[in-house]
């Protein structure tokens, strides 16, 4: 009878756990998904410094347009050695100059148009960029979620395992039922291992949030940004992660209608606009122009001089002209074999270089959305199958051997052993659950265009 009221007990905490509100988490701040990702976008000094470089290039952009500074010379010619007067000889002159040097072709506009190109380059890095962090962060963030939960579920199960250890205890000391010291013994020996586990699990869960600290501090912000983030408030006051999962939809779910592999050509028309694609199609067309302006070394430079000669009168005193002179110069690109052909061959393989770049990156991204696709198709059948049938085979297992231990007719070890299985379930569910926005969010960059479309969760601000 012992057994039978402390089970009863057991099996209430065992109910009243599953209905346990879970919102109250203090007066920290609660952080979720698309928080975190906001506020690491916002402190990330590589958007900050890849702009510096955008502006830097388009700065140059500008300056190559011009033709190059002007040249003047001033100077004495022709003056006597004998004497050194100015007025002795009538060669001698004071001589103003200057010159003016224009560019082979149209190499200024081209190379213009050129650093033009590579300055297209960065937005996309940013796109690009910012979609990374959001994978990166929801990575971290899931990371700690996952041990956060897992505690919990552990948590709430403990006290059930504490009540089957006193359980034990009452009916080894009445001596009723057929409750063995070993029984104590492998209920105390779970607890400890619940322990183990719960000190593992926070191990987990604190290095990843260390880990997400990276990417939410907003220390030395102010050195090179005037955004102000939450990032430091967060780290300095506390805070933790959001009780519910996100739930992130998926970004052209139609190509997750068949266990099939998508067609390599629909994927490329995706795939092509994306951000890190674009980077290098912008890298292409700008190296594309590189070419051109090795073309341009085939003609020749020009260069226009003029001069003026003030010459002084005689020492009698009649009147000298005064000199001026205009010329042009040039260079002659003759000896090619091996100065201009070879530039222009350098230029062109540089070209070919950067295109296999973009089909190297198109191959990877498609391999890789493969490899997340299988994962989430068999992720939700996993999902499918632990709601549908593992987990109430598991609950119906841990209260069928609870049952028949109360009767006398079942082993405690059992008992023991059917709550640690359905704990396990749980906790699988639980990764399961994890590991699909996890891969969700993965399958989303593939088809980033725009930063904002990657996730479909509805918070923008963590909640007090």
């Amino acid at each position: 009878m012992i057994r039978a009221v402390l089970l009863s007990g057991v099996l209430a905490i065992s109910v009243s756990s599953l209905y346990a509100d879970e919102s109250t988490q203090g007066n920290r701040w609660v952080l979720n998904l698309d928080a975190a990702v906001n506020a690491a976008q916002l402190n990330d000094p590589w958007l900050v410094g890849n702009q510096h470089s955008q502006d830097a290039v388009d700065a140059l952009s500008i300056s190559a347009g011009t033709l190059p500074d002007p040249k003047m010379s001033i100077g004495m010619a022709n003056l006597p050695m004998d004497t050194f007067n100015f007025d002795q000889e009538g060669m001698t002159q004071f001589k103003v100059g200057i010159s003016q040097m224009f560019p082979r072709g149209d190499s200024l506009s081209i190379r213009q148009q050129q650093l033009q190109l590579m300055g297209t380059q960065y937005p996309y890095q940013r796109e690009n960029r910012k979609a990374r962090i959001v994978v990166t962060v929801s990575q971290l963030w899931l990371d700690a979620y996952k041990a956060q939960e897992s505690i919990a579920l552990i948590d709430k199960n403990r006290d059930l395992f504490e009540q089957l250890a006193d359980v034990a205890q009452a009916s080894y000391s009445s001596a009723l039922g057929r409750t063995r010291q070993q029984d104590i013994v492998r209920a105390q020996l779970e607890l400890t291992r619940l322990d183990d586990r719960l000190t593992v699990l926070h191990q987990h869960q604190e290095m990843s949030l260390q880990r997400l600290s990276e990417w939410l501090s907003d220390s030395f912000v102010d050195q090179y940004s005037k955004n102000t983030g939450i990032g430091q408030f967060l780290l300095s006051s506390g805070f933790s992660l959001s009780r519910q999962l996100p739930d992130t939809g998926l970004l052209n779910p139609q190509l997750y209608t068949t266990t099939t592999t998508v067609d390599p050509s629909v994927l490329l028309g995706y795939f092509s606009r994306h951000p890190a694609v674009m980077t290098l199609k912008q890298k292409i067309k700008a190296s594309r122009a590189g070419i051109e302006l090795a073309r341009q070394k085939y003609k020749p430079a020009w260069g226009l001089n003029a001069g003026y000669g003030y010459r002084s009168d005689t020492p009698v005193g009649n009147n000298r002209a005064d000199l001026f002179s205009l010329g042009v110069s040039f260079d002659l690109p003759v000896f090619t074999a091996k100065r201009q052909d070879k530039q222009l061959q350098s230029a062109v393989s540089r070209t070919e270089a950067v295109k296999t770049e973009e089909w190297l990156l198109l191959r990877k991204l498609m391999a890789s959305f493969e490899t997340s696709r299988a994962k989430l198709q068999r992720l939700n059948e996993r999902k499918t199958l632990y709601q549908g049938r593992l987990l109430p085979q598991m609950h119906e297992q841990a209260d069928a051997s609870l049952t028949a231990y109360t009767n006398d007719d079942g082993d405690f070890s059992e008992v023991v052993r059917a709550r640690i299985a359905e704990l396990n379930a749980e906790i699988d569910e639980l990764i399961i659950n994890v590991e699909r926005q996890r891969a969700i969010i993965q399958l989303n960059y593939f088809f980033e265009t725009s930063v904002d479309a990657v996730t479909a969760d509805d918070h923008r601000m963590g909640d007090k």
